[in-house]
């Protein structure tokens, strides 16, 4: 029987992220995929500083309306809004799956001293309490170091990816020094990581994307 995966995204760019990942782990599993994109969501969380009540009313809608649309599974690709995707897997009847959950397991079962690194504050917060909830989950104490990049984020969109991932890489070096694992909040550092040398690799770097739709392999 065919099921359908719906992705929610706060960004377009995300649609053939998750199109090539969809491709490589799940071309097996018979599915029908559709995506839901809607920019404002980030737009309104950054510009207020915080996930906000409406904002939030509205991830929720649309993640019902995907469920209304014949979704089984729903996926929901950005992490500063993880806190109302929780709300909605109360309100429907599928799965609902926010994309760093499976990022912040992971963490927990390889070290202690967890580090996360992210270029916002509307990600950083949310991601820093989402590990720290799963850790509790798991019966695990663990040590959280979160890093904000400042003026990471803002040179990106101001056209300096140079300077945004200067940035990036000073924060994963200093916190390579200090924990058994490293989480980036957001995807859009993960290209960095290959721009490091082999020698300021000291620790794993993961990332949401890939493990978010390797769990969704396992549990489609």
């Amino acid at each position: 029987m065919t099921k359908t995966l719906a992705l929610i995204h706060t960004s377009a760019t995300l649609v053939p992220v998750f199109q090539d990942l969809t491709n490589k782990y799940l071309a097996d599993k018979n599915l029908k995929i559709f995506n839901i994109s809607d920019d404002s969501l980030i737009k309104n969380t950054i510009e207020r500083g915080k996930l906000t009540p409406d904002t939030s009313k509205r991830v929720v809608n649309l993640i019902t309306s995907a469920e209304e649309a014949g979704a089984d599974f729903i996926l929901v690709t950005c992490s500063s809004i993880g806190a109302a995707v929780e709300t909605a897997t109360t309100l429907v009847d599928v799965p609902v799956l926010r994309v760093d959950q499976p990022m912040a397991d992971k963490a927990v079962q390889m070290g202690k001293k967890i580090g996360v690194v992210a270029t916002l504050p509307t990600t950083l917060e949310p991601t820093s309490d989402l590990v720290q909830r799963r850790a509790i989950v798991a019966g695990k104490e663990i040590q959280l170091t979160s890093k904000l990049c400042e003026g990471a984020f803002d040179a990106l969109m101001s056209g300096k990816p140079e300077v945004h991932d200067e940035k990036v890489a000073a924060a994963l070096k200093e916190l390579a020094q200090q924990v058994d694992v490293i989480l980036l909040a957001q995807a859009s550092m993960a290209r960095v990581v290959g721009q490091l040398a082999e020698a300021d690799k000291k620790v794993p770097i993961i990332t949401s994307p890939e493990l978010a739709v390797q769990h969704l392999a396992t549990v489609l």
